[in-house]
């Protein structure tokens, strides 16, 4: 009963944080997000240990303990950022879009849907995430994206609405897989993330900063099985705009061996994100255990459609 009074009392605060945010210019309220971000880094020891402990393991030997902790809180800064800008989602317009992103590689996604098969869009949590869904929409793209559900109610209910303002409509990972497969058949786009370890989800080992990391297999599961094109994209934050980086779709490896092809098809997108990540790293989710799930465990099964896919609001 406590935590349940609690949740409530959280949510409360949040939405009226959320309305003060509304109000203010993008201008003082990003300098505010990038504040609480450095609050958090401080006041979440565990948070902040993860980041620490994931950087170090994936920067060993090429990164002084000085260059991991100031990339360690500009991740936290941009988290504060990215919840600033997602609250302000509402005031975003096309005029917006024009003047705040740039779209590199637009005619990727041009071509990939001109094969009438739909696209997947491959991203990680990784500079704005949710501004990818928002951007592509007000740019008239069909389609949705993938999301984990969030169980406690008014939380769920606040994040659809503010994602459903540019018609952005969540497909969640326990939904019937036929909901996916029916976007991509009218030739949309579905939004994936997943670029997390994910116990609950089929997946596969592949290397990840040159290291063994429990990687969901179900994007490229999910390619396979529809015949859509692959498409890797990142939402870049870059002195105060952001820059929409669309990459080349991955070349589907088919040899017949199902699952040694979903782990080279999963090697390859991967090999894509980790690039990235080491020219941005501050812009990366560190504080995930990345690496928890190791070979020597259980192995997972790799080929169903279920998608590895887990997001704090967007997949």
């Amino acid at each position: 009963m406590k935590y349940r009074y609690r949740r409530y009392v959280l949510y409360y605060l949040a939405r009226t944080f959320a309305f003060m945010v509304l109000l203010l210019p993008r201008a003082v309220a990003l300098p505010i997000g990038a504040f609480a971000g450095r609050v958090a880094f401080f006041v979440l020891p565990r948070y902040r240990r993860t980041a620490l402990e994931n950087l170090r393991f994936a920067f060993a030997g090429e990164k002084t303990p000085r260059e991991i902790g100031r990339i360690a809180e500009k991740v936290f800064e941009n988290l504060g950022k990215n919840a600033v800008e997602f609250l302000q989602m509402p005031r975003l317009d096309a005029g917006t879009i024009d003047r705040r992103v740039t779209i590199v590689g637009r005619e990727r996604i041009d071509r990939a849907l001109e094969a009438g098969r739909g696209v997947i869009i491959l991203t990680a949590h990784f500079g704005n995430w949710e501004l990818i869904a928002a951007t592509l929409r007000i740019k008239k793209y069909p389609g949705a994206i993938v999301a984990r559900r969030i169980y406690f109610h008014k939380y769920e209910s606040f994040l659809n609405q503010l994602r459903k303002v540019h018609d952005v409509n969540a497909i969640y990972r326990d939904d019937s897989p036929k909901k996916i497969l029916r976007v991509l058949r009218q030739n949309g786009i579905i939004g994936i993330l997943a670029d997390q370890d994910v116990e609950s989800v089929d997946g596969v080992y592949v290397d990840f900063f040159g290291k063994k990391a429990y990687t969901p297999s179900g994007p490229a599961a999910l390619a396979r099985s529809s015949g859509a094109k692959l498409v890797p994209t990142f939402m870049v934050r870059q002195d105060g705009r952001h820059t929409l980086m669309i990459e080349d779709p991955i070349e589907l490896v088919e040899t017949g061996d199902r699952e040694a092809d979903l782990a080279a098809n999963t090697q390859r997108w991967s090999r894509t994100v980790e690039a990235y990540i080491r020219r941005y790293p501050e812009q990366w989710v560190w504080m995930h255990r990345r690496w928890k799930t190791r070979p020597e465990g259980r192995e997972r099964g790799a080929g169903s459609l279920e998608l590895g896919v887990v997001g704090k609001r967007c997949g």
